[in-house]
């Protein structure tokens, strides 16, 4: 059971990133087709919001490595 719990504790928040990601990289290259000389102000608003996605991850991989690791007494 703490397999599958683990699984999904990383699987989701993946599915889930993955698709953000996308989604911001398409809105990113689409404004940067509409306005060419926005590229600069796009692009770190694009990575920081790439960072932020990361961040939550990183934060499915800890909650997977707890419920595999850590026992309850």
């Amino acid at each position: 059971m703490d397999f599958i719990a683990a699984a999904l504790a990383i699987g989701l928040p993946a599915l889930g990133v993955g698709i953000a990601q996308g989604l911001v990289v398409a809105a990113a290259l689409d404004g940067v087709w509409r306005q060419p000389e926005a590229l600069r102000d796009l692009r770190t608003m694009m990575f920081i919001g790439l960072g932020f996605l990361e961040a939550l991850a990183l934060y499915g991989l800890v909650i997977s490595f707890i419920i595999l690791f850590v026992k309850a007494a």
